[in-house]
């Protein structure tokens, strides 16, 4: 009995395994596929594309046919507001390459995302294994956006709109500069120098009166005087436009900034210089800017007097901040007036072995870079406010001193600064010979000193205008660029913003004194010389310099 049912048991196994062999497998899920390349116009595509044109092509090609039923609704193109963008979508016979094209031309300098989602099917049903995410950065549209007059009149109109800054812009009080065109009540020092000496170029070329630029600077010769806080002689960094109280720069940066202060002199005197007639109202504001001179006591800042000057004191904190003035920097005029003064001269010691350090520690260079040899100061020159700041009053024609022929070192310097954005070694977009200039300014989200070695794509008009003593052909080559090709975008009340970036399209929407003022002076100084001449005209400045080993015509 028991054999017999294992003979069943055996059997009916046999019979249930032969049915179930008969059954189909089920079948298998379609396979996946994947993007094999894409092309923009024709070449690689990467992550970032940047300089796209208004109807750019983009291929798409796909492992296996897809099903064209889901291409609408995976390809996406939207703009930085998120908005859809309507494209033309043409699938090949084969079904593996998708050619995607914008229905209307992009907008020129914007930014744009390209998504290819999974919704995107083969056409056997497979799913898509490789989401698609790419931005795209539209190119400068390279028509004129104003009207063409001569250079003359470019040169006229960029003055005098940037001049409204100083004029326009400043405190009502005080009448001194703001530090940003945003900034209310915080005014700044040296960009009230260079404010002074814009005033002074606006004179001359008409754009005031000289009566109402005297009354300006009655103004604000009378704030300096009575109501702004001084330090030994020298005044903050920023005041209060209203009050004159110091506004701290920075936690320990509450008392005096003797490199503002030099800034400010160096306007002071310029305007002395230049309102030179017998009536009483320029004769009192020669003697209230002699007595604001006269009072920087320069050799306090030697600290116990040694050799070399310290940019910082604070009533609260001393010398805390610790930074000793030694070149090759933007302080070459902190020591010429320092060594100028009629009442409190520093030694020429202190300019030879505190700011030159004796042809020492990176002051000498003498490297050639591209091709042009750098007297002084850093690799390829650093940021170029090094060759202007100084220079505004500070004639470089002809002078000279043991270290540098100063002609030779901002134009080397200028140079060096347009042929590295012309060369662009970091593959930026739009930087050419006609977009260039790496000098301090705002950037996205932050303040930086662009130059060479720190280079984050971003490009100062100031730097290129205010080298225009310098390189004049390379610097009008950008000032039309500038304004025809990117007025729409960057210039504004005050002339041209403070910087822009067309990488990553971004234009700052601020104005800042430092960086104005040195454009008016410096085209001033390339077109007529005026500020070289008032403030090396002053007996004091040619005195320090002579102290100081300088060589000039003008000495």
């Amino acid at each position: 009995m028991k054999n017999l049912l294992a003979i069943i048991g055996i059997c009916c196994a046999a019979a249930c395994s032969k049915s179930d062999s008969n059954e189909p497998d089920p079948p298998l899920p379609p396979a996946s596929f994947s993007m094999t390349s894409i092309t923009i116009d024709n070449t690689a595509m990467r992550d970032s594309s940047f300089g796209v044109k208004p109807l750019p092509q983009i291929a798409a090609v796909f492992s296996t046919s897809v099903d064209e039923a889901t291409v609408g609704k995976a390809v996406k193109l939207t703009n930085t507001a998120n908005q859809e963008q309507a494209v033309t979508l043409d699938l090949s016979p084969d079904g593996k390459t998708l050619t995607i094209q914008p229905a209307a031309s992009l907008t020129a300098l914007s930014k744009y995302k390209l998504g290819i989602s999974n919704q995107l099917k083969s056409a056997a049903g497979g799913n898509f294994s490789s989401i698609v995410s790419k931005m795209l950065f539209t190119a400068v549209d390279p028509t004129p956006k104003m009207p063409a007059i001569s250079d003359q009149a470019l040169l006229d109109r960029l003055q005098q709109q940037t001049f409204r800054y100083f004029w326009e812009g400043a405190h009502p009080v005080s009448g001194l500069a703001r530090e940003r065109s945003n900034s209310g009540d915080v005014v700044t020092s040296g960009g009230s120098g260079f404010g002074i000496m814009a005033i002074l170029a606006a004179i001359d070329r008409g754009f005031i009166t000289r009566a109402e630029g005297l009354q300006r600077l009655q103004t604000i010769t009378g704030f300096l005087a009575e109501k702004a806080v001084r330090y030994h002689g020298a005044f903050p960094h920023w005041l209060n436009g209203a009050t004159g109280a110091t506004v701290p720069f920075s936690a320990k940066d509450n008392g005096a900034d003797l490199v503002e202060t030099s800034y400010l002199v160096m306007g002071l005197l310029s305007a002395r210089q230049y309102f030179d007639q017998a009536a009483a109202a320029e004769a009192d504001l020669r003697t209230t800017i002699n007595a604001l001179c006269d009072a920087v006591d320069w050799n306090f800042f030697r600290k116990d007097n040694g050799n070399v000057l310290y940019w910082h004191w604070s009533p609260d904190y001393a010398w805390e901040m610790n930074m000793p003035i030694r070149g090759w920097n933007e302080c070459l005029i902190t020591y010429v007036l320092a060594a100028a003064s009629r009442t409190h001269a520093i030694p020429a010691s202190a300019y030879t072995e505190g700011w030159a350090q004796n042809g020492s520690n990176g002051f000498v260079n003498g490297k050639s870079f591209y091709g042009i040899t750098l007297p002084l100061g850093p690799d390829y020159g650093g940021p170029l406010f090094f060759s202007q700041y100084s220079f505004l009053g500070l004639d470089p024609n002809g002078l000279s001193d043991a270290w540098a022929a100063y002609d030779v070192q901002n134009e080397a310097h200028s140079q060096i600064n347009q042929l590295y954005c012309d060369n662009n070694p970091r593959g930026y977009y739009g930087y050419s010979d006609s977009v260039w200039g790496l000098t301090a300014s705002d950037i996205p989200g932050g303040y930086t000193a662009s130059s060479p070695t720190n280079d984050v794509g971003v490009i100062a008009p100031t730097a290129a205008l205010s080298a225009f003593p310098y390189t004049p052909t390379a610097s009008m080559k950008a000032l039309k660029y500038f304004y025809y090709t990117l007025g729409d975008k960057i210039w504004k009340d005050y002339g041209f913003v403070d910087a822009f970036r067309l990488h990553d399209p971004w234009f700052a929407d601020s104005f800042l004194a430092i960086d104005q003022g040195p454009i008016i002076i410096m085209v001033e100084n390339y077109r007529s010389g005026l500020l070289w001449r008032m403030f090396t005209s002053a007996p004091e400045v040619k005195a320090g310099l002579k102290k100081l080993g300088f060589n000039a015509p003008y000495l």
